[in-house]
């Protein structure tokens, strides 16, 4: 029996409709794997539609001129407070002007060491001062804080998953599933106080679209 115009109709309208819902649901599924290679930013589909808000000063990264405090006192850092051969010292970006410690943003914990300058290789030499040298204490591999010190090899331990870090080797990854380095920041000495000397020589932290797995074989 044929079909009346209005059923044909009807299905048209209907087969349009599972058209418009299939194209709705890979558009979503597109943003969704996005968000999901983010990994633990936490971002939503209405935060990222949102205006970049301005940074407020006390989550500004570390610029040149910035002194290094300790992460508990907020004490100012001095070569001697810094251990020869570690363990490193935690501490945060301090802007002497603004007299204001940049402890908003979990991304500006450092790590600072100190070795015998001739410790260092061919890459870590620039950006250290008198054998102090500063990485980021944000883990490449899912941003943990590395927070622990491997003393007999002198190297870095992040307790989450084991990643291993030479901090005389331009903080080379050397164990774990970590994907790349951690940043160093460039520093120099102004008497015997640690002061920011440049940028990160990299992206802090996790990385979106660059993997976050060394060793990983999933």
């Amino acid at each position: 029996m044929a079909k009346s115009h209005e059923e044909l109709v009807h299905e048209q309208e209907e087969r349009e409709k599972l058209i418009q819902r299939r194209r709705f649901l890979q558009a979503s599924l597109g943003v969704s794997v996005t968000l999901g290679i983010v990994g633990a930013s936490a971002l939503s589909v209405t935060a990222s539609l949102k205006p970049i808000e301005k940074l407020s000063p006390d989550k500004e990264p570390p610029k040149p001129g910035d002194r290094l405090v300790h992460a508990e006192t907020e004490a100012e850092l001095s070569l001697a407070d810094v251990p020869l051969g570690g363990p490193p010292v935690l501490a945060y970006p301090k802007d002497p002007q603004a007299d204001l410690v940049k402890k908003g943003d979990v991304n500006n914990l450092l790590l600072v060491t100190r070795f015998n300058p001739d410790e260092l290789d061919e890459e870590t030499r620039p950006h250290a001062a008198d054998g102090v040298v500063v990485y980021s204490a944000v883990c490449t591999h899912l941003g943990c804080t590395v927070s622990q010190w491997e003393s007999e090899k002198a190297w870095f331990l992040c307790p989450c998953h084991k990643g291993l870090y030479d901090p005389k080797q331009n903080a080379k990854v050397v164990g774990g599933p970590p994907p790349r380095p951690l940043p160093a920041l460039p520093v120099r000495l102004e008497g015997d106080r640690i002061v920011v000397d440049g940028e990160f020589t990299g992206p802090v932290g996790v990385v979106a679209g660059r993997g976050d797995c060394r060793t990983c074989t999933v």
